[in-house]
């Protein structure tokens, strides 16, 4: 049984491989090499792989090949007309990185919310000894409490991001973009009236033709201008070119993101443009990334070979 780690650099050095040595053959690559792919899974049983394309370029010759496990919980890379006519199974993680993510969430907010770089670099700059009073509050600032917090992708991590943001006394609005998704707890308003009435919006959704581009110019228009809006789920759901210019403009008071169109950055990004840390915050995809979190998602991936070879579909995914 030769068990293929196609990616371990997006896992990290600290995470340990011992268990799947039990179960057999290990072989790890640091990174995807698009020219030596094919060739690495040609003998594979299994695949761990992260962020490379699952389809018949890659796997046409891997005979062997039972079960693609993704590290990730997103399925868009596999191509599942092509792996379902193969009977490669495949699954992802589900959970692992729930708690990480919504810690993150509010580290983007209170950044850029508490124009927390500015007083950061007013005190490392020295200026603050030279200051004849104690504080200084020229960049100002609001509490969260009695604000409305928007958010876009009631899943998982979105109901538990609402728990925090209530606990800090936010009222919870939410945008369905399925249309199909109802929570008691929670009002579910049509997605301008969420633009017109949130103080923070947070988006928590997968990509798929119903949220590409949803925040375009027309949607940061309908913003408050005192708005805040944070991007946890896929960087396509917002127009960056949009959002460039809705931050240049002041049609919104800042932006937190963790995704992006295209990752790594590309160099022509419009966000950029954008210098000023008090308006807005980019983040390198990390807010799955604590230690616990990459250590779950792995223990998650042994679970699901197990399960496999024991019969059970535990996160088995078929496409649609």
């Amino acid at each position: 049984m030769k068990i293929v780690f196609m990616e371990t650099d997006s896992l990290g050095d600290d995470v340990d491989y011992t268990s799947f040595y039990n179960i057999g053959e290990v072989i790890k690559y640091n990174n995807s090499d698009p020219i030596e792919n094919s060739r690495r899974v040609r003998e594979a049983d299994i695949i761990v792989a992260n962020k490379i394309s699952m389809n018949e370029e890659l796997l046409e010759h891997a005979k062997n090949v039972k079960l693609i496990c993704l590290t990730a919980t997103g399925t868009n890379n596999v191509d599942f007309s092509y792996t379902n006519s193969r009977k490669i199974a495949v699954a992802n993680v589900k959970s692992y990185s729930t708690k990480s993510v919504v810690q993150h969430t509010f580290a983007l907010l209170f950044y850029v919310f508490e124009k927390l770089s500015y007083y950061d670099s007013f005190v490392k700059s020295g200026e603050y000894t030279t200051s004849d009073v104690f504080s200084r509050f020229d960049k100002r600032f609001n509490e969260l409490h009695g604000k409305t917090w928007g958010i876009i992708g009631l899943g998982e991590i979105g109901r538990e991001v609402a728990k925090v943001a209530e606990a800090f006394g936010c009222q919870i609005i939410y945008y369905s973009t399925s249309g199909k998704n109802n929570h008691p707890s929670y009002e579910r308003v049509e997605f301008e009236a969420l633009l017109q009435n949130s103080d923070i919006i947070s988006i928590h959704a997968p990509l798929n033709v119903e949220t590409e581009n949803l925040i375009d110019k027309k949607a940061l228009k309908a913003m408050k201008n005192t708005g805040v809006l944070l991007n946890l789920g896929r960087g396509k759901i917002i127009d960056e070119e949009a959002l460039a210019w809705a931050l240049e403009e002041g049609e919104i008071a800042g932006a937190g993101l963790d995704v992006l169109s295209a990752e790594p950055m590309s160099k022509d990004n419009p966000l950029l443009r954008i210098k000023d840390s008090t308006r807005l915050i980019i983040t390198p995809h990390i807010g799955w990334a604590t230690v616990e979190s990459r250590r779950r998602c792995l223990s998650e991936v042994y679970e699901n070979i197990a399960a496999y070879f024991r019969g059970e579909e535990r996160n088995l995914v078929k496409g649609d």
